[in-house]
Formats: C-alpha cells, structure tokens, sequence
C-alpha cells in the first residue's frame, strides 16, 4: 500500500479502461489491480452519492446498471482520477489512496 517511508500511496503511471467495464491499474511500485466497473461507480464518494454532513452512502447500487463502464478518465491534480461513466455520472473524484484500499486483489485485502 503506501510507501512506508514517506506515507505516500503510490501514484497510477496507467489507467486503462476495457470493453468488457473493468478499470485496469498499473501502479509505480508495480502492482496492477484490476476493478469490476460496476463496483467501482457504486464506490463514488461524491456528493451526489454520499451524503456530505453524515457520510452515509445515498447512492442505491441496484439503480447502477450491471453494464457501466468508465468512458472517459482524467487526472484530477496530483491526487487523484475523474471518470465519466457510462450512465453520465461524472462528479465522482477517485483519489489514488481511496483507488488502491479498493483493489480488489488477494495481496489488496
């Protein structure tokens, strides 16, 4: 996870999103994760979709369709990623600490 010495999650060097709706990761410390785009949407802490005074999560993840898939990904900073989803959700910022605590991977959890 972090670089132990400084405290620092490694940063992303590519981010590429498959036909099939997964989010591809290769990180600096050479780690790769792989997400399931549909989790990855019902993930999104923005305003819409989590509350911003109780932090509770709004978002109700059976509304998001099986098939979403990110269609557009830009950096946001030196902190994180912005993805345009299938379904026109677009507020959504993934940091890169909050990306990597989501891999999915066995190393990961």
């Amino acid at each position: 996870m972090p670089n132990q010495e400084s405290g620092v999650p490694p940063r992303p060097v590519n981010v590429v999103p498959f036909p099939n709706g997964e989010l591809g990761v290769v990180w600096e410390d050479g780690h790769e994760s792989f997400y399931d785009g549909h989790a990855l949407r019902c993930a999104c802490a923005c305003a819409s979709c989590v509350d911003e005074m109780t932090g509770r999560k709004v978002l109700e993840d059976e509304r998001i369709p099986r098939d979403v898939r990110a269609v557009e990904i830009q950096p946001v900073g030196n902190y994180g990623h912005s993805i345009v989803w299938s379904d026109g959700h677009d507020t959504g910022i993934y940091t890169f600490e909050t990306l990597r605590k989501l891999c999915p991977c066995d190393l990961c959890k």
